[in-house]
């Protein structure tokens, strides 16, 4: 099973081309820095990744993602080997999106959070569902 679940901070804003065949297809790329939860002295407290999204999933990354914010990935591993114009080998490892979530909430001016917000009608003498 090849499958990666990542909670991290973009950082950078996704870029977006179309592939070259008959139907062109979004391709975006982007990453994201993960905290890590246990570190030594010294060592990095932040991994990095690449992640490509395709098609709908690629668009809507290029749309709403932004540098910065909070995002959930679900995806698998991919390793790409290339040689360049001098004959030199390169390998990438990217995450292939299965899935991209919003991970935190949106902070607008005039807007309550929603633990401050109280339902409507609610009566203290009613009765709590929870």
């Amino acid at each position: 099973m090849n499958k990666v679940v990542l909670l991290g901070r973009l950082t950078r804003d996704p870029e977006v081309r179309h592939s070259q065949s008959a139907n062109p297809v979004a391709v975006a790329r982007y990453g994201i820095a993960v905290r890590r939860q246990f570190t030594k002295p010294g060592e990095p407290d932040v991994d990095f990744f690449n992640i490509v999204s395709f098609g709908k999933a690629g668009e809507f990354a290029e749309k709403y993602f932004k540098k910065g914010q909070m995002v959930a990935i679900v995806g698998r591993l991919q390793v790409n080997t290339w040689e360049d114009a001098q004959k030199v080998k390169h390998t990438s490892v990217d995450v292939v999106v299965e899935e991209q979530h919003f991970a935190e909430s949106r902070r607008e001016e005039g807007v309550q959070p929603m633990s401050t917000i109280a339902p409507a009608n609610l009566d203290e003498d009613d009765d709590m569902p929870f």
